[in-house]
């Protein structure tokens, strides 16, 4: 890994969380009311389908998670507007701490307040997708899969045209994460079907051991990473 990328750019960091981001879509969309808690466009099309029908009630279920998506976004550039500079504690390992605080606050929410969990899973995915953005210097996203799979399949075009090594990486890299993503969402189907609301504490094994590797290897100067 290049001295100038920061360790939040690691690929176990990015295996870590996008295991917990394909594992927190099924969560939410079996346990939690069909609801998904990152693909927001599937929400927004669902949304859409409710209001042409006049079923404003349901669109509004559909909207709260969009909503707590755009303040999941502010919340982690406040975070790092505040905490950018600080010599003790990286903005990347407080907003990962912070989601973890709230994925244990899901935990303990009863079905019938199924709204209130969708807007703290919402509001999680959204700090992990912008707080956590690059991997090994590409772009990527740890709760979506469509971007990769752009991403990758640009570069296997660029591998084949120029057998670029380099884009060979890439390309396998982006594939890899979205393999890891679907690996997520089986097993986040498995448990969520097996243990209910609860299943939504596994998550934690993955983000403590992203913030384990956040904490444990030394990082480099967090301006030259930016």
């Amino acid at each position: 890994m290049s001295k100038s990328r920061h360790i939040a750019e690691n690929f176990k960091v990015g295996a870590l969380l996008t295991l917990v981001g394909g594992y927190l879509d099924t969560y939410t969309y079996i346990s939690r009311g069909g609801v998904f808690a990152n693909a927001q466009t599937g929400n927004i099309v669902l949304m859409g389908l409710k209001l042409k029908g006049g079923e404003f009630a349901e669109a509004i279920h559909y909207l709260i998670p969009i909503l707590s998506f755009v303040a999941g976004v502010l919340l982690v550039e406040l975070i790092k507007s505040r905490f950018n500079d600080d010599p003790k504690v990286h903005w990347h390992q407080l907003t990962l701490a912070l989601e973890m605080l709230i994925v244990i606050a899901v935990a303990f929410i009863p079905e019938s307040h199924n709204n209130i969990a969708n807007v703290l899973v919402s509001l999680t995915c959204a700090m992990q997708v912008e707080g956590f953005r690059r991997l090994n210097g590409n772009a990527y996203a740890t709760t979506m899969c469509t971007g990769n799979l752009r991403s990758g399949s640009e570069s296997l075009f660029a591998y084949l045209k120029t057998r670029d090594i380099t884009q060979k990486q890439k390309a396998l890299q982006y594939y890899g994460i979205i393999l890891i993503f679907i690996a997520g969402a089986v097993i986040g189907a498995v448990l969520t079907g097996l243990i209910g609301i609860k299943a939504v504490l596994v998550c934690l094994a993955g983000q403590a051991g992203a913030l384990l590797v956040l904490r444990t290897y030394k990082t480099p100067d967090d301006k030259a990473a930016e």
